[in-house]
């Protein structure tokens, strides 16, 4: 048997109350996902004046308020908060939810974040060098006491977290940069996590991302290969087009073309068979983002229709 495909789904969190959030949450736990996930953005997207709720707070808030769904950032970038402090954060979240944290880290992109809330905004080269010392320093403090560090951006002297987190947080690494990004993830990584902009590229990514592997003397097959994407999901052939066209409107290509090879767009028939052509490529773990004001509709449509055809 193969791997269990995993299914996530992210909170409304953009322009949403707390009340919001959290009926989505347990909402989602109920219709059986595996996991919530909250992007780390300290400014609304794509516009900075849109309210946006925290995420490490809002995640701690949803885990008392559910009791499976694993809990998870998409991502955060380590110049928001000083890895060690960040890992110490996780440690404990991980011990209140009784294992469920899987955090998600990334370069960060959005600059006026940065510069707005005083954090240094320096060039690509150093914010990747930043998040693998990161994942570096973050995957030892979960795991080894009295840890001393001395990397370039981060340091620590003697420091042991405890309480420890109830099991070693798996690591997802977000970011399509074949470079640095994927490398870093290759050697890191629990879970590598493909943007929805680069959907329509997965199976080339996935060949770097083995071949990274490779290269660092890790099995490929040790590393998840995960895909964010957008669900636009219609109970029929005729709500699609309409469907379809909306979704360009609104999003443009942010996330994804949603007319592309591997969009999860259509008729519950059309997803699934988008949803095997991903697990054919390598993939089983998603990040799914459903279209509309209530995402619960098309989540519970996609829940009652597509998710048991993969259990």
């Amino acid at each position: 048997m193969g791997v269990p495909v995993h299914f996530g789904v992210t909170i409304p969190q953009i322009s949403r109350t707390w009340e919001e959030s959290k009926e989505a949450g347990q909402e989602f736990e109920r219709l059986g996902f595996d996991s919530l996930w909250a992007c780390d953005h300290l400014l609304g997207v794509p516009r900075p004046e849109i309210p946006i709720l925290e995420s490490w707070t809002l995640l701690t808030a949803l885990g008392a308020v559910t009791e499976r769904v694993e809990l998870g950032t998409l991502v955060t970038p380590p110049g928001f908060r000083n890895p060690a402090y960040l890992a110490k954060v996780i440690a404990t979240l991980d011990r209140i939810t009784g294992g469920r944290v899987t955090p998600g880290i990334g370069a960060g992109w959005m600059r006026q974040e940065f510069v707005s809330y005083g954090f240094d905004f320096p060039e690509t080269k150093v914010r990747l060098q930043r998040l693998g010392e990161a994942a570096a320093l973050m995957t030892k403090l979960w795991t080894e006491p009295g840890v001393t560090f001395a990397g370039k951006h981060y340091r620590t002297e003697n420091l042991t977290i405890s309480p420890p987190p109830v099991r070693r947080p798996p690591l997802l690494i977000g970011g399509s940069g074949e470079k640095v990004t994927m490398r870093i993830a290759a050697r890191y990584a629990d879970i590598w996590n493909n943007l929805a902009g680069h959907q329509a590229r997965l199976e080339h990514k996935v060949s770097v991302l083995r071949q990274h592997c490779k290269d660092t003397g890790r099995d490929p097959d040790s590393i998840r290969v995960s895909q964010q994407a957008m669900v636009l999901i219609v109970e029929n052939d005729a709500e699609v087009e309409p469907a379809l066209q909306r979704a360009e409107k609104l999003f443009g290509g942010h996330m994804g073309n949603v007319r592309g090879p591997l969009s999860l767009a259509g008729t519950p028939d059309m997803v699934a068979e988008r949803i095997q052509r991903h697990i054919d490529l390598g993939c089983t773990h998603f990040v799914l983002e459903f279209f509309g004001r209530d995402t619960r509709v098309g989540a519970k449509l996609f829940a009652e229709t597509v998710m048991p055809r993969f259990r």
